[in-house]
């Protein structure tokens, strides 16, 4: 995991409504992570959207992964 494919992922309140965006584009991780879920292959995705990138679905997938990712606590 790397900051630099995180800093892909970019947060603009004027821009899809604060969700977080590929590079300041419109489309945002959620539809990209739809699209996997879905059983769409990253070839399948950069075929359809020439413009995004691979590392731009990885960063996705990290930065679902990160935000999953959360502390635990257990009651005694």
């Amino acid at each position: 995991m790397t900051e630099n494919r995180l800093s892909r992922i970019t947060i603009n309140d004027a821009q899809c409504g604060g969700r977080p965006c590929i590079r300041g584009m419109r489309i945002r991780v959620t539809d990209i992570l739809e699209l996997l879920g879905a059983g769409a292959t990253p070839e399948e995705i950069l075929s359809d959207y020439p413009y995004l990138e691979r590392e731009d679905i990885l960063a996705s997938i990290e930065y679902a992964a990160r935000q999953t990712d959360h502390s635990v606590l257990l009651s005694a």
